[in-house]
């Protein structure tokens, strides 16, 4: 008996560990996370009433779509200074068949922001194209200036977060062989994509 009694004594801390060790997960399953944004967590697809706040608001846009009749992959980067107005930075990739090109752009845009869903806009900027030639091609990459021009349409799922379509008019800037000057060549680039907005003021 005395045997018997050592030997619990013994086991009995090994015994309070594992219980201890088995509650430690069910505890840490059982606490609720707090979500970083309280209001959007309650309410997801709700909006705020008036006018939709772009003033002091970051926002970055992965995209896909068409430049011409290739396709286009693009991230976009900008803030809005004013509810009016907003700089955005692009970096695109066009992966075409015999060449490729890489562009990146600066655009201003300009809307009147309107209570509701759906934000229209107007856009336009410059940037600067990077023709990468194929491989079969022995020549160095060439680099072209570029403007475009048009707009696009914003449609909130919820306060922090929009679908958005994007149609432009570009035209790239470049030569061509036994042409004396410049010759432009247009492009409808199209792209659709989201726009995932954040607050940045202090």
């Amino acid at each position: 008996m005395s045997r018997a009694r050592t030997l619990a004594r013994a086991l009995a801390p090994l015994a309070a560990a594992a219980l201890v060790a088995g509650a430690a997960p069910r505890a840490h399953a059982a606490a609720k996370l707090e979500p970083l944004v309280p209001d959007v967590a309650a309410h997801p697809y709700r909006l705020e009433p008036g006018p939709r706040a772009y003033r002091e608001r970051l926002s970055v846009s992965p995209a896909w779509g068409t430049f011409g009749s290739d396709p286009l992959y693009a991230l976009g980067i900008a803030y809005n200074p004013e509810p009016w107005l907003g700089w955005e930075a692009t970096v695109s990739h066009n992966p075409g068949h015999a060449v490729h090109a890489l562009m990146h752009t600066v655009s201003a845009i300009v809307r009147h922001p309107f209570p509701g869903r759906l934000q229209p806009y107007l856009a336009g900027g410059y940037g600067m194209v990077i023709v990468y030639p194929g491989r079969a091609v022995n020549a160095l990459p060439v680099t072209k200036n570029a403007l475009a021009f048009g707009g696009g349409l914003e449609m909130y799922v919820r306060s922090d977060l929009a679908l958005r379509g994007d149609l432009r008019r570009a035209t790239v800037f470049g030569g061509e062989r036994d042409r004396a000057g410049v010759v432009a060549y247009p492009y409808t680039q199209a792209t659709v994509g989201l726009a995932f907005y954040r607050t940045v003021r202090p």
